[in-house]
């Protein structure tokens, strides 16, 4: 899960000031962990426990206040008893990486990303944007190669994945839909070289550009083998000793060896 993380900490400088080339410094002072880096990390520490994930998640929430929640999850967390609020947003997306990790066939995979998001998002394309962003990281670590991930994903849930980032790149604008991010993320992650250039890829679409590259860096990290040592470096510099020690220990139980 460390490339996602990763992906929102050099997205987050641009969130809301978008760039649209892949010529950018990678990490900068400015950079920070967002939400999506909080609600992963949570959803990590809860695979561990065993405490249901709705309860980790608010007590990151108590933890983390200003991480940049959006305004409906806010008022959730601040709740000890709300219901899903229906959401299609791409929150249940960015967070959605641990689930692939942690289990070890992809019926599982796709029934613990539903389970794991049903707490907030109730609405179908929220569970669809974190099934297939759960199926993406799987497939990827058990050896598939883009066209097989592309296949599935397209045909299994429906997402037009034919353009390419040249493509989106120009119309593309700030969308905090699941069916506004993940083909796109997907995208990123298919025209990539390797893991940098995905980050970089994400970003350069402009957009929820923390959550594009958040997504597209736990893709690209089961991809390529995962996260190149100086870029793994930096992402856990920039987060505190409570969400590295999850981090590191979510990865030596789960990650180390299982990517191709």
């Amino acid at each position: 899960m460390l490339g996602a993380l990763a992906g929102d900490i050099v997205g987050s400088v641009y969130e809301w000031n978008n760039i649209k080339t892949t010529s950018f410094p990678l990490f900068q002072d400015q950079c920070r962990f967002t939400d999506d880096t909080v609600l992963t990390v949570a959803l990590a520490e809860a695979i561990m426990s065993g405490e249901p994930y709705a309860q980790v998640m608010r007590r990151y929430y108590r933890r983390y206040p200003e991480a940049g929640y959006g305004k409906n999850f806010a008022l959730w967390a601040a709740s000890a008893d709300a219901a899903p609020y229906h959401s299609w947003g791409n929150g249940s997306a960015m967070r959605i990486a641990p689930a692939a990790w942690a289990f070890d066939s992809l019926d599982e995979v796709l029934r613990r990303a539903e389970e794991y998001t049903l707490p907030t998002h109730g609405h179908p394309e929220g569970v669809k944007g974190a099934q297939a962003t759960a199926a993406a990281i799987f497939l990827a670590r058990s050896g598939a190669d883009k066209e097989e991930i592309r296949h599935f994903i397209s045909g299994r849930f429906g997402y037009d994945l034919s353009r390419s980032c040249d493509e989106i790149r120009p119309g593309y604008r700030f969308d905090v839909s699941c069916q506004g991010t993940v083909p796109q993320a997907l995208a990123a992650f298919f025209d990539s070289e390797d893991f940098e250039d995905a980050l970089r890829l994400a970003v350069s679409l402009g957009g929820d550009s923390d959550t594009l590259a958040c997504i597209t860096g736990g893709i690209a990290q089961a991809f390529y083998g995962g996260v190149p040592g100086a870029i793994a470096s930096c992402t856990l510099g920039f987060l505190d000793e409570p969400l590295r020690r999850v981090t590191l220990e979510f990865e030596a139980r789960f990650v180390a060896g299982k990517s191709t």
